[in-house]
């Protein structure tokens, strides 16, 4: 199948010369994860919330109001993009490789679409994926966080991991989820709210129990695939917990998904 047969055709775009604010509230009406940068309709970049939340918790950044930041100097410029023509398991590959969320499709010089890890999981449903259990194709090395670490841990702990989630660990018992969009949401409301000459020692005082979700959907080792990948979509949820006897044993992400879709193409 051609990736132009998977895409989303519908595009949200922002404006380089914009500024984060702009692609804050576009990022909560569409309910999506990136947009698109352009300049005079031509494509320059791609921002993400988790670009967002790994430049605002930067020390560089770190005192700047949302408002005060263009998307230019946030979005990432070498932006990697597919022709429509492509097929899905080499577009597969390449999001892979490049651990990417989402790659742009182009008809010539023209942008098409947008297909994400998200799309892909809409095709694990049915038969083939009846078949494979979570046990098969999770990740085992789960990095996780304590309630008690501080948001800007949990913040280095996904830049260096180039996750976008982390289960909330206490005794080896799962209790709460924290996201690039909680971590996102988290530095916004923080910059609002506290006086700008105290935020570089008061940033090191948030915890993550203070920001995690709790109470946090998960799946077991024996769902199959086309369950899971119905949950997410239901959910929109970019990866699940794996818990057996009370204890996390694993993570099924959309990643890994996508890494068996390939494998299947291939």
């Amino acid at each position: 199948m051609q990736i132009k047969n998977l895409m989303s055709e519908d595009i949200i775009t922002v404006d380089k010369d914009q500024n984060l604010s702009d692609a804050l509230k576009l990022l909560r009406k569409h309910n999506v994860s990136r947009l698109p940068v352009t300049n005079n309709k031509e494509l320059v970049g791609i921002i993400s919330e988790r670009d967002i939340a790994y430049k605002l918790g930067s020390s560089k950044y770190e005192s700047m109001p949302a408002s005060r930041l263009h998307i230019s100097s946030v979005m990432v410029k070498d932006v990697i993009t597919v022709p429509e023509t492509m097929q899905l398991g080499e577009v597969a590959s390449i999001m892979l490789e490049n651990g990417i969320g989402s790659v742009p499709v182009m008809c010539e010089d023209k942008m098409v679409g947008i297909v994400s890890k998200a799309d892909f999981v809409t095709l694990a449903v049915g038969i083939a994926f009846d078949k494979i259990t979570v046990r098969e194709i999770m990740t085992k090395d789960v990095v996780g966080v304590s309630p008690n670490d501080r948001l800007v841990h949990a913040r280095r702990k996904m830049l260096e991991s180039n996750v976008g989630r982390l289960p909330v660990v206490d005794d080896e018992e799962l209790i709460g989820m924290i996201t690039s969009k909680d971590l996102m949401r988290a530095f916004i409301d923080f910059r609002k709210n506290v006086p700008e000459k105290h935020q570089k020692s008061q940033i090191k005082e948030v915890f993550v129990e203070e920001i995690m979700s709790t109470n946090p959907s998960y799946v077991s080792k024996e769902m199959s695939i086309s369950e899971v990948s119905k949950i997410m979509m239901e959910t929109g949820y970019n990866g699940l917990p794996v818990v057996d006897e009370g204890k996390i044993i694993g993570i099924i992400t959309q990643t890994d998904i996508l890494r068996l879709i390939e494998k299947l193409e291939s």
